[in-house]
């Protein structure tokens, strides 16, 4: 099963994801940490990201690419995968479909968590006062979310194309929101 989840920053998108992953016992493949983990190993494309990543430039998606190629084919990903943080752009997930193709498998379910803008602001800020994040200032919060939006339209557009998409209430507590991804999950599983 491979499935990917998306939503605004602030959406707990971090945190379904590991629990749906846990649940259905498949892979959890988050971009920024296969970057951080190739980087520490000195692997050769994390020598490459790494490049980049100390100018402060996107690492490009060929790196990228690599690095979900070679997850995909691990023993860990056998069940399944899901993918957080990636794919961002539709060209990204045209490449992931192709990945995926080679594969003989293909994206089975988006999981979009949905939440109001002033609520993803309101647990943003939040989360600034508590662990002391300075990228989470009033500014900044309001720029990534709009990079988000900007982003993520056409992605969530390609996908429903596709008839992919499950678009899941992110209001509520945890438990709650977990429930509602269940659900959607429930007749993919």
């Amino acid at each position: 099963m491979y499935l990917m989840i998306l939503g605004a920053p602030g959406s707990g998108k971090g945190t379904q994801g590991t629990l749906i992953a846990e649940h259905l016992g498949i892979a959890e493949v988050s971009t920024g940490a296969l970057l951080r983990a190739a980087v520490k190993q000195g692997t050769p494309l994390g020598l490459e990201a790494k490049r980049f990543m100390d100018q402060g430039l996107l690492v490009p998606d060929q790196v990228i690419l690599s690095l979900i190629r070679g997850i995909l084919d691990s023993k860990e990903a056998a069940r399944g995968v899901l993918m957080d943080g990636f794919p961002r752009t539709v060209p990204q997930a045209t490449a992931v479909d192709q990945i995926l193709k080679d594969r003989k498998a293909q994206v089975d379910m988006v999981l979009l968590l949905e939440v109001a803008e002033d609520e993803l602001v309101t647990r943003l800020l939040a989360r600034a006062a508590k662990e002391g994040r300075s990228d989470d200032n009033l500014e900044s919060i309001k720029q990534r979310l709009k990079v988000y939006h900007d982003q993520t339209a056409p992605l969530v557009a390609y996908y429903d194309q596709q008839g992919v998409v499950s678009r899941i209430p992110g209001m509520g507590n945890v438990d709650e929101i977990q429930a509602r991804v269940r659900d959607a999950v429930g007749g993919k599983a």
